[in-house]
């Protein structure tokens, strides 16, 4: 159900106080999630930075909104720079700081650009798309508690997909938050040099066994039945039988998900 009409942004509520706030006009159809407590809230991710997600949050919510990152790739932390609070997977700190070395400015504009099927916001020029740096509030590890006041969030490090990726469970309605470490449609990728195959099938593993209601990847469908997690457990089960769990190994395709290393 739609509750805010946007030139851009489609939102969708989740429940009461969950909002999906998707970008579906992009080939990379990228969700971000605001979780609404009694106190504050958390936006989960900032999405591409083709226009302000901080216009959608403001119709949403008038409490404090802390940021928290799941990851920091260019489509993830677009609006990063209209929030004051952020936060990030520490072994990724730098990269929010100076950026992802090795990966050009042009190949990130490239991406950002192409395949676009609705009309962009005037402001945005793809030639001086620069994606955001800056230095984070706060750094997180594995096991962290964030409480926004009757609702209590837990910090999961996923690394695989890059060094600092990060899962969210929240506790109290048993949704779990997954980035980019799994979502369906595309295949999930472990294929660049700074990804790691072996990683992201151990982080996998981990996140199949949580108990929870609905599970939500950062593109494509949104919300996914927990029985998914049944299907992740079968992959990684395959993957390791077959020894194929390292880069160069292409793509693997199973019942409701597919790998690309």
């Amino acid at each position: 159900m739609a509750v805010i009409k946007d030139s851009w942004f489609t939102v969708e509520q989740i429940d009461s106080t969950t909002y999906a706030i998707s970008e579906y006009g992009h080939w990379e159809k990228v969700h971000s999630f605001l979780l609404i407590g009694e106190e504050r809230a958390a936006l989960i991710d900032t999405g591409l930075g083709i226009d302000n997600m901080k216009r959608i949050t403001d119709q949403l919510t008038d409490l404090p909104i802390v940021v928290i990152t799941t990851h920091v790739h260019a489509d993830h932390i677009g609006s990063h720079g209209k929030f004051e609070t952020i936060l990030v997977h520490q072994a990724e700190a730098d990269w929010l700081l100076n950026g992802i070395k090795g990966l050009p400015l042009e190949q990130i504009r490239k991406d950002i650009s192409r395949d676009i099927t609705i009309p962009t916001p005037k402001e945005f020029d793809p030639n001086t798309y620069v994606p955001f740096k800056g230095k984070p509030t706060e750094l997180l590890s594995d096991g962290d508690l964030i409480d926004l006041g009757n609702r209590l969030l837990t910090i999961f490090h996923t690394p695989g997909h890059s060094p600092g990726h990060i899962c969210i469970l929240d506790n109290d309605r048993e949704y779990l938050f997954t980035g980019d470490l799994l979502y369906t449609d595309t295949p999930i990728y472990a294929f660049y040099p700074t990804t790691d195959p072996e990683e992201l099938v151990s982080s996998l593993e981990r996140i199949s066994f949580l108990q929870v209601r609905k599970v939500y990847g950062s593109h494509n469908t949104l919300g996914l039945d927990p029985s998914i997690l049944f299907d992740v457990q079968d992959a990684v089960y395959e993957l390791r039988r077959k020894d194929v769990i390292r880069h160069g190994t292409g793509l693997h395709e199973f019942k409701t998900i597919s790998l690309k290393f």
